[in-house]
């Protein structure tokens, strides 16, 4: 089993982690503030994290301002704010050990091709995966030949790089997580299938790169939004490969509107921003999230 990290009692490190691809908004500021209320009330660390690996669609000019709200807001945190695009490094080591345990294969597919072979496949429905996004990536690649594989890159061929999911499930053994409101879930290795873990451009993906930042930044606890709690599966399951300890998880309920819909970056008149050039307080603001 997988080592599982501080006690429930113990002084807790959490931290709030957004991507800069647009502005904070209410549920955003609801996830800081129940990290930091957290941390502060065990006495513990509150850490922020920018998570930038895409820099296509990361902007510095939203870090800024994501800096600003917070502070806006009244958190403070601790220590130096991560920046994942300053970091590359740190994941890209991790990634070669993957691939020299024999669990990495690089996947030409395009997603086009991808859905058409899901497509051609609905005629047999026991033969195509579904995970809880869908239909899974079928594995086409992973069948490949070294040979083949490496004309296929020398010949400048797009590619990403996936988990085995099967090795790496053969190789963890049984592993759990503790979440906080569920106790211990025992992990399922294959329940996002074969997950794309890097691409040719980025030395990493959101799974691999979250889990090298807990790791290490000492995360003990990792508090973000429900929507993210089927993914902790991928993220235990590389905990456990790489040798690391499972922080405690607490993934908390999402806010919504009056209409029931989350809360999300295309709605531009409830960012923060948007609600200080209104007038709003951040004390209004706090106490329309639950925080007063």
């Amino acid at each position: 089993m997988t080592a599982i990290s501080t006690p429930a009692d113990a002084k807790i490190t959490t931290r709030f982690a957004p991507s800069p691809t647009g502005a904070l908004h209410l549920g955003h500021a609801f996830s800081a503030l129940t990290a930091w209320t957290r941390a502060r009330q065990s006495g513990g660390r509150f850490l922020l994290r920018i998570e930038d690996i895409d820099i296509r669609r990361c902007k510095p000019r939203f870090t800024t301002d994501i800096l600003e709200d917070l502070a806006w807001l009244g958190l403070d945190w601790d220590g130096e704010v991560r920046r994942q695009s300053a970091h590359f490094a740190d994941y890209g080591r991790e990634l070669d050990r993957l691939t020299t345990m024999g669990l990495v294969y690089p996947c030409f597919c395009t997603r086009a091709e991808i859905a058409a072979e899901i497509a051609a496949a609905q005629t047999a429905p026991h033969l195509v995966a579904h995970g809880p996004d869908g239909p899974l990536y079928p594995g086409t690649c992973r069948h490949l030949g070294v040979e083949d594989r490496r004309d296929r890159i020398a010949s400048g061929r797009e590619f990403c790089l996936r988990l085995d999911a099967s090795r790496a499930a053969e190789r963890a053994g049984r592993y759990a997580f503790v979440e906080a409101a569920r106790g211990e879930i025992v992990g399922e290795p294959a329940l996002f299938g074969d997950v794309v873990i890097a691409r040719k451009d980025t030395p990493t993906s959101y799974h691999l790169a979250v889990v090298v930042d807990d790791h290490l930044q000492g995360v003990t606890l990792v508090t973000r939004g429900e929507d993210l709690f089927a993914a902790t599966h991928v993220h235990a399951l590389l905990q456990r490969l790489l040798g690391y300890a499972t922080p405690r998880y607490a993934h908390h309920q999402l806010l919504t509107d009056e209409n029931g819909r989350r809360f999300a970056k295309r709605d531009r008149s409830l960012t923060l921003r948007a609600l200080r050039d209104a007038g709003v307080s951040a004390g209004e603001v706090r106490a329309r999230v639950g925080f007063g």
